[in-house]
């Protein structure tokens, strides 16, 4: 028989993270989200949303919309980490779609996809909002 607090977690266990990222107009990071693959889930008005939901392969992330003065940009963003098959593919794939651009992509070593110290292949690039999103494969 399992401790009360163990089988208590058992019961309780988490299902899934949604990271929420801040953004200055929603429907524009809906529109970027939309490029390299990711679906509308739920938006909470058809004009001039303040909420929405975008998936893609399981993976979900929300955008919220924020006034300018809980913006510490560009210094403090939040940062996303996705687990990739192939990060190689993927990067094709958003450039390919117009989501990786002198826009949206950060200056810095991962940039395009490399190794890095630490034993992973990756990249990264901003949304509109300047949260850092990173794509990485395990190698």
């Amino acid at each position: 028989m399992l401790p009360d607090s163990v089988e208590h977690r058992i019961k309780a266990n988490l299902q899934a993270v949604h990271p929420v990222l801040a953004c200055r107009e929603v429907g524009e990071s809906v529109r970027f989200h939309r490029d390299p693959g990711f679906a509308l889930l739920f938006q909470d008005t058809p004009d001039a949303p303040k909420y929405a939901a975008m998936g893609r392969d399981g993976v979900e992330i929300h955008l919220q919309w924020a006034d300018a003065g809980q913006w510490a940009c560009p210094v403090d963003r939040p940062t996303c980490r996705f687990r990739v098959a192939d990060v190689d593919a993927l990067y094709e794939e958003f450039v390919a779609s117009g989501s990786i651009s002198e826009e949206h992509g950060p200056e810095g070593p991962w940039a395009r996809p490399s190794q890095t110290p630490w034993g992973t292949r990756e990249f990264h690039l901003h949304d509109p909002g300047w949260n850092v999103l990173q794509f990485y494969s395990v190698r």
